[in-house]
């Protein structure tokens, strides 16, 4: 799976409130209409919470 780039992830992440847990941050791609596959490596992040929107990105270059 090819990893998204950085100004995808902050497009799906726009306005979304830290701390916040993978479940808020998914629900939040979808509704900034995030691609299906950004969408999945959210859901499937190694980490269940995250303190903001750099450590959300180094988890999704980081998890396999």
């Amino acid at each position: 799976m090819a990893k998204p780039n950085p100004t995808d992830i902050q497009k799906a992440l726009k306005d979304a409130s830290y701390p916040a847990d993978r479940g808020s941050l998914v629900e939040r791609a979808k509704d900034n209409g995030a691609d299906r596959q950004l969408v999945d490596q959210l859901e499937h992040l190694k980490k269940d919470r995250f303190e903001g929107p750099d450590e959300v990105q180094k988890a999704i270059f980081r998890d396999k």
